[in-house]
């Protein structure tokens, strides 16, 4: 493809020969004649410096480049597009494989992929142009909505609802029972029926072997434009705001509530029945025991202001340092009551 059709379709400003062919995407170190790549953190200036790309998209007020120029106030953005132009068309050719199991009652899109050894339940619906990959398993009556990517080894389980656009990636679970138990009187546990639905609205992407719990009663509900990583454990009863980020191996705990735009990093843990505030960010390995406020961003366990956490982590740094200290004070201190001891008048 062209630069100067590239940079059309990104709605860049091209800065440099709009004649040159660009054929592919990758990494400043990695790039070549032909390839396109990208420049969003300053640290990696002497390798743009470097690039024997043939062009590069960059910021709007960022140094000029050894190459052609595809500028934008979002290169991430810009380059996230350009990937995705170069990558193509993958897509499994439409209809059901002869492979594939799909319920006579089930209803599937013409448009649609069915691959095989795929199975799809009774009244269940596949919509336009969904793809469901190779042994996806789709419960009774679950309604998957158009454009939705289902990858191998997914189980949708009974009755989930999912919205238009939803991705979901190899091995995730939606809709497992929630941990749910009653104590009898002889110390055994009685399983409640988990009997409540699942719903994932429209644009959200589910990462690998995560999984999605059901509740008893009510249900659990995934916002548009939430994206979850890899490994993620949400319990039954969870509410995920709109464009809410979870990174990987994020635990959510039952009858939660996380609000709009909330980043919770790697490791996070949020107990249960709390409500983060729309806007929070914690950092990676943070520990929520209680609610937080809205626009909050919080660190360490039990979870507190970022600052007072960096703080307090480098004060941890110096502990052993700090106890040597006190304990030499502590000698010389007593040392030197001893030595007044010595001199002090006596009463008699």
């Amino acid at each position: 493809m062209k630069l100067s059709q590239l940079a059309e379709r990104l709605d860049c400003q091209l800065d440099g020969d709009g004649n040159i062919e660009v054929h592919r995407v990758t990494g400043l170190e990695d790039a070549g004649p032909g390839d396109l790549t990208f420049f969003t953190n300053a640290k990696y200036a002497a390798a743009l410096r470097r690039t024997r790309a043939s062009a590069v998209i960059l910021g709007d007020k960022a140094d000029a480049a050894p190459c052609a120029m595809l500028r934008t106030s979002n290169p991430y953005l810009a380059f996230a597009q350009a990937v995705g132009i170069f990558a193509g068309d993958t897509r499994p050719p439409a209809g059901v494989h002869p492979r594939a199991v799909v319920a006579d009652d089930a209803i599937v899109a013409p448009d649609a992929s069915v691959g095989p050894l795929a199975v799809v339940g009774g009244g269940a619906r596949i919509g336009a142009r969904t793809i469901v990959h190779a042994h996806a398993a789709i419960g009774a009556h679950a309604d998957i909505g158009d454009d939705c990517v289902i990858h191998a080894r997914v189980s949708i389980r009974e009755r989930v609802k999912i919205g238009n656009r939803v991705v979901v990636q190899d091995g995730a679970v939606i809709g497992s029972d929630g941990f749910g138990f009653a104590r009898r009187p002889d110390g055994s546990h009685a399983k409640i029926p988990q009997v409540g639905g699942v719903v994932i609205e429209d644009d959200v992407e589910i990462g690998a072997n995560t999984t999605i719990d059901r509740p008893a009663v009510g249900e659990t509900r995934i916002q548009s434009g939430a994206k979850i990583d890899n490994l993620v454990q949400i319990a039954h009863g969870v509410t995920i705001g709109r464009n809410v980020l979870l990174a990987a191996q994020v635990g959510i705990a039952g009858s939660s509530t996380l609000e709009d735009s909330v980043t919770l990093a790697g490791q996070v843990g949020v107990a249960g029945h709390l409500t983060i505030g729309k806007g929070t960010i914690a950092t990676a390995q943070t520990g929520i025991p209680n609610s937080v406020d809205p626009g909050a961003f919080v660190s360490g366990y039990p979870a507190i202001p970022n600052r007072d956490w960096l703080k307090s982590s480098a004060v941890f740094r110096k502990l052993p340092e700090l106890r040597r200290a006190v304990a030499e004070l502590s000698d010389r201190l007593a040392a030197l009551e001893q030595q007044l001891e010595k001199v002090r008048p006596s009463r008699d």
